[in-house]
């Protein structure tokens, strides 16, 4: 649409801005799992967290910046799911069905044949901002058998009763008779002509399942029982997708500060952890896209995030009483990173 009908760059930053919400959704997990990723890695190297682990901070007290940063897009992701992303693609659905069907002086580009409708083209020179066209040509071919052509120096388009209109001034409208081949000219100082037919209000367009708010996922309109489960399982991904920046997070804390000290780097633990975000993100979508035919899998969707986090929760627990346990005397820790460095 904003290439071959020719939008306003001010109309295409708006429906950039409308998709936003959507984009947000599923690249925020990501950069959060990346960015705490770099900065534990960066801290390990350094021998930063050493010297904290020496000074008595726990695991749970080493992570705590990064549990807090990811509960906070995690609670974010949540007001995307549950309210910004269904109105801001809805919004995008209806400005765009609006363009597509409603609004054709925007749609007509200078300098082009544009097929308004089946049957008919329009071709103007120029036209203003406030609508007015200028060097018009209309090609009426709905009728293959009668074909006609309009031309007229300036005009607009108005909405009347039955949809978009055209009214042309000083022109002329040119009809061949098929029977004899002979060219009939008519030329005129005022001619109207219809374009299309009025479209359907953008509120009873079917909506689909990312327009919709959760109440109309989880109760959907009996009309929309043929798509009943794939509803369902959209109102169950809108729950379950903002808990991967808390999963995703708690994973990578759960490799990284895990196991012995290697000044060379931690690239294994790394590659481990992008390997179990890759695992979740498509088992997730996986069981989205199994429970439309077998919705009884539905709660593996909850499943999917929440084992992670609760499992790398253990670990961190775990690892935190352990290293209480062999911390020992202030001195002797001291006296152990003396021995690593």
């Amino acid at each position: 649409m904003i290439v071959n009908r020719g939008l306003s760059i001010p109309l295409f930053v708006y429906f950039t801005l409308l998709l936003l919400p959507t984009f947000f959704a599923v690249i925020l997990p990501i950069a959060v799992f990346a960015s705490i990723m770099f900065t534990y890695n960066r801290l390990l190297v350094d021998g930063e967290l050493v010297v904290l682990r020496a000074g008595g901070c726990s695991q749970f007290m080493i992570a705590r910046p990064a549990i807090i940063l990811a509960t906070l897009v995690t609670l974010f992701c949540y007001a995307l799911t549950t309210y910004l992303i269904p109105a801001s693609y809805r919004e995008f659905k209806d400005l765009q069905f609006s363009l597509r069907n409603s609004l054709p002086t925007i749609l007509l580009q200078e300098g082009v044949f544009n097929p308004v409708m089946k049957g008919v083209t329009v071709y103007i020179r120029d036209k203003t901002s406030e609508g007015e066209l200028s060097g018009i040509v209309i090609h009426d071919a709905r009728s293959p058998k009668s074909p006609v052509t309009m031309m007229a120096e300036r005009g607009v388009i108005v909405a009347s009763e039955k949809g978009p209109r055209v009214v042309m001034v000083n022109g002329n409208r040119q009809h061949v008779d098929e029977t004899d081949g002979r060219l009939s000219l008519l030329y005129f100082d005022r001619y109207s002509f219809d374009i299309g037919t009025i479209a359907k209000d953008s509120i009873t367009r079917w909506r689909e399942p990312r327009e919709r708010y959760l109440t109309t996922l989880f109760k959907p309109n009996p009309n929309d029982k043929w798509v009943y489960n794939k509803l369902i399982m959209e109102g169950h991904h809108r729950l379950t997708a903002p808990l991967f920046p808390l999963a995703f997070t708690l994973i990578g804390l759960a490799l990284l500060l895990g196991g012995s000290f290697n000044r060379r780097g931690q690239l294994w633990r790394i590659l481990a952890a992008v390997g179990f975000v890759i695992i979740i993100e498509t088992s997730h979508l996986g069981v989205k896209n199994l429970g439309v035919k077998a919705p009884q899998f539905a709660f593996l969707m909850y499943v999917i995030p929440i084992l992670p986090i609760i499992i790398s929760t253990w670990f961190l627990s775990d690892l935190g009483i352990r290293s209480k346990i062999k911390r020992g005397p202030p001195h002797d820790a001291a006296g152990a990173e003396t021995g690593v460095s």
